[in-house]
């Protein structure tokens, strides 16, 4: 969470130019105050195991950020949260099948499938590619940087799409050419979770 408080505080300008092209102006902005306040929470009152600091995350996710991003990302991640339980430590299997459940929590939530010009078009490829590698005996972190991948190459996928969820699908046609401010957050999220991993924080 720390790697993706800084991730997102670095990049939020960048997710706010994504918004004004196709949304309300307001994700990055949106975003860097929930990251912020993940920080300040998780520094009040440090969490003993993976599972607790998603779900803490969550909430602040859910009370701090503005728009749909909140909901979306705070169910996200208190899903993963409450599907790693109270173990210590996870294995790339228990957190691959963790991250599944949070993104299939996302598109109940949301509506949306992949294809629909949403965050899901990063998060569904990271999570199969993950799996796959897991499954071909990957540790977890190669397996996160599979993942990492694939997100960022979903993320740019969704530029030539017409958005048909979220504030994006009301300019219809306008709102293909541009990438999904969503799926980039997204994919930046992934990139986080890689280098924490690489780098054992």
């Amino acid at each position: 969470m720390e790697a993706a408080a800084d991730a997102v505080d670095r990049e939020a300008q960048h997710l706010t130019d994504l918004d004004s092209a196709i949304g309300d102006a307001d994700h990055g902005t949106n975003m860097r105050r929930g990251f912020t306040a993940v920080r300040e929470g998780l520094a009040t009152d440090p969490p003993g195991t993976p599972g607790a600091v998603l779900l803490l995350s969550g909430r602040l996710l859910v009370s701090k950020v503005g728009g749909a991003s909140g909901p979306l990302y705070g169910t996200m991640l208190r899903r993963v949260g409450k599907a790693l339980g109270d173990e210590a430590e996870v294995d790339g299997e228990r957190l691959a099948a963790a991250l599944r459940t949070g993104v299939e929590a996302v598109s109940r939530l949301g509506g949306a499938a992949e294809g629909d010009k949403t965050m899901l078009d990063a998060l569904y490829p990271a999570v199969t590619a993950m799996e796959d590698a897991v499954r071909d005996g990957d540790d977890p972190a190669a397996a996160l940087a599979a993942a990492r991948t694939a997100a960022g190459e979903g993320s740019r996928a969704t530029i030539p799409l017409q958005a048909r969820k979220g504030r994006a699908s009301y300019l219809g046609e306008r709102s293909i050419g541009h990438e999904d401010p969503g799926a980039a957050s997204s994919a930046l999220l992934v990139a986080a979770l890689a280098e924490a991993v690489d780098s054992g924080d």
